[in-house]
């Protein structure tokens, strides 16, 4: 069976590895089908082809952050057209909405905390092309202010009210399909560091969600257990939903291991739909 792994981060937003060094740990573990999802960039979906092996078949994507009313969530947009105007527009826009939230958390370090970033340290952050939590948090951990930039968020962010810098559920979907790409909704039961959700309060949002317009199910998740993951294909199949799944790499910026998943392979005895199957991936 194919080895997937269809949620992978690189430096172009909060993953440790370059471009070229992700395509390599791709390689490395077997997987010859796999998407790059950096958040709310596109950027290195075009520089993967320099170092693609000719037995590998990549999927250009991306992973919107958004919030509407009572729902927080990430949308992972896979098969995008990375030049479609749309998109790049309302990457543009989540570079601004971005910048706000990167000033509020400097603010928030100086004002709570005492903590003054440097020159440098200020460069650095805003040449990034999707700057995070994660990035400040790494800059905590070199001043050994942390042990590691998980705790550093949970001590000098936390608390940190940015406002509404996030895009609008529909408005990031109705993008994802102008740019001709399958929206799905990534770890729906909660992602890494997150409170899972009960399986009452999903079914409710799940309602909402379908109505905004996702296609699939990112069912196959590295923090989720079998019954977690049994639980969100039948879902999937309830609703008419793709399968999906990955691992959520992101170097050594998480302790997640990249993910072989021999799972997403059309398996005509359960009569599964994946995501594999509607994606006409490129070699």
């Amino acid at each position: 069976m194919t080895k997937v792994d269809l949620h992978l981060h690189s430096n172009y937003s909060d993953g440790s590895e370059s471009v070229q060094e992700l395509v390599n740990t791709v390689k490395n573990n077997g997987i010859k089908i796999f998407a790059l999802t950096d958040h709310d960039t596109v950027i290195g979906c075009s520089e993967v082809y320099k170092y693609l092996p000719k037995d590998t078949t990549f999927i250009p994507g991306v992973e919107l952050t958004c919030e509407t009313e009572d729902i927080k969530c990430h949308i992972l947009g896979y098969n995008c057209d990375t030049k479609n105007e749309k998109l790049l527009s309302l990457i543009e826009k989540g570079k601004k909405l971005r910048r706000i939230k990167l000033d509020t958390r400097i603010k928030f370090l100086k004002d709570k905390w005492g903590i003054e970033l440097t020159q440098n340290e200020l460069d650095w952050l805003y040449s990034r092309k999707s700057v995070v939590k994660t990035h400040i948090a790494n800059i905590l951990v070199n001043r050994n202010l942390a042990t590691d930039n998980v705790s550093a968020m949970d001590k000098y962010l936390e608390g940190c009210e940015c406002g509404k810098t996030k895009f609008e559920i529909q408005e990031a979907i109705n993008v994802i399909l102008s740019s001709g790409a399958i929206p799905v909704w990534a770890h729906p039961l909660g992602g890494e560091g997150e409170k899972h959700v009960s399986q009452d309060e999903f079914k409710q949002q799940l309602k909402k969600m379908i109505n905004y317009g996702i296609e699939g199910l990112e069912c196959y998740y590295s923090r989720y257990n079998l019954k977690e993951i049994d639980f969100l294909i039948e879902q999937a199949k309830l609703n008419n939903l793709l399968i999906s799944g990955g691992s959520d790499y992101h170097g050594t910026n998480k302790s997640v291991q990249i993910k072989c998943l021999n799972s997403l392979n059309i398996d005509v005895e359960c009569n599964k739909l994946t995501i594999l199957e509607k994606i006409k991936p490129i070699s």
